[in-house]
């Protein structure tokens, strides 16, 4: 009697357990059905996304000197803040408007110092110091008219150069479409518009034509991604290079979905999966930590980057940090037209 009491209770035992598991194994499916909804209705709400940034990207609109799509009022804006007398010796803190000036033949008395090239005639002019922190006592001998500075170093520059007597102008450098600008604003007020209307128009011309190239096509979803020294973040539409891809009318899923605010944001695996984006642009540069090798070893590390159609289809791409990573008019013409060929290839 009492084995056959112990076989029914061991016959019990098993048959909960065997319920047990599979009302595990039940709500694991359920789960993950509910996971891979959610994934594929985000996937279709970032396809619907992408379509209509497509639609109100710049496919269909033909630029020109006379139609250049800079805003009027950002340029009087800046325009207004130079004096009435155009100077003559001018030291500039920043790159791009260091190439900026190059491109419209004039010449600066002196130049930042930054590990960012200059153009190769600069190569013998006075450097100042960094873009941030101008020496002073170099500024000084050089004895300026005119500092021109970045306007996203404005409140920097201005306590650094304080009690200075020096007339300053800051320009936006941070965008595509802040190149331009800037770009117009010095070819007006030093009146080089020969040189001004000649690098316009090469810019232009390009995107008339990725804008004819875009017309009918349907766009892909795009995730742009940067290396620091101890992890990977997120660009947004703020960055140079989302500035580039928000040209091409791509959608880019730091800002219509993870909706992330700032230029650079974490990873945050969990949503980037259910954005699911169709391409992966990935930033490299030795100097800041975002090497091809270490973003493999990231995605060995992390088998959640092997979930993504940007993995499988192999649309991963490393892009190199000296064309894309600094903004630059001389190679924006060149950042364009290499990203470009990621989507439509």
């Amino acid at each position: 009697m009492k084995k056959l009491l112990v076989l029914l209770v061991v016959a019990a035992l098993t048959a909960m357990t065997a319920c047990s598991s599979t009302n595990t194994a039940d709500n694991q499916t359920k789960n993950e059905a509910v996971t891979n909804t959610a994934a594929n209705e985000t996937k279709e709400a970032n396809a619907a996304n992408t379509t209509e940034a497509a639609k109100t990207a710049d496919a269909g609109k033909e630029y020109s000197l006379e139609n250049d799509g800079v805003d009027e009022a950002l340029f009087n804006e800046a325009l207004s803040q130079f004096p009435a007398t155009v100077p003559q010796r001018i030291v500039t803190t920043s790159v791009p408007l260091t190439e900026m000036l190059y491109l419209l033949g004039i010449t600066p008395v002196g130049v930042p110092t930054s590990t960012n090239p200059i153009p190769a005639d600069f190569e013998s002019i006075d450097k100042i110091g960094s873009p941030m922190a101008p020496d002073l006592e170099v500024v000084t001998k050089l004895e300026p008219d005119l500092l021109l500075g970045a306007e996203s170093l404005r409140s920097t520059l201005d306590k650094t150069l304080e009690g200075m007597d020096l007339q300053k102008a800051y320009l936006r450098t941070e965008s595509f479409e802040d190149l331009k600008l800037s770009l117009k604003v010095l070819g007006t007020y030093f009146n080089k518009k020969d040189e001004m209307n000649a690098a316009l128009s090469k810019i232009l011309d390009k995107e008339n034509e990725l804008s004819k190239l875009a017309e009918g096509k349907e766009l892909p979803s795009v995730m742009l991604v940067i290396g620091t020294s101890d992890s990977f973040m997120v660009m947004s539409e703020k960055s140079y290079l989302g500035s580039l891809v928000k040209k091409l009318g791509a959608d880019n899923i730091a800002t219509s979905v993870l909706k992330v605010t700032d230029t650079y944001s974490p990873i945050n695996m969990e949503n980037i999966v259910a954005a699911d984006p169709d391409i992966i642009l990935v930033l490299a540069s030795g100097d800041h930590g975002a090497t091809k090798d270490k973003f493999k070893k990231e995605i060995e590390k992390n088998e959640t980057w092997t979930k993504l159609s940007a993995y499988t289809n192999d649309k991963i791409h490393m892009l190199d940090y000296s064309v894309f990573g600094v903004t630059s008019i001389i190679n924006a013409e060149t950042a364009l037209t290499e990203i470009a060929k990621y989507f439509y290839e």
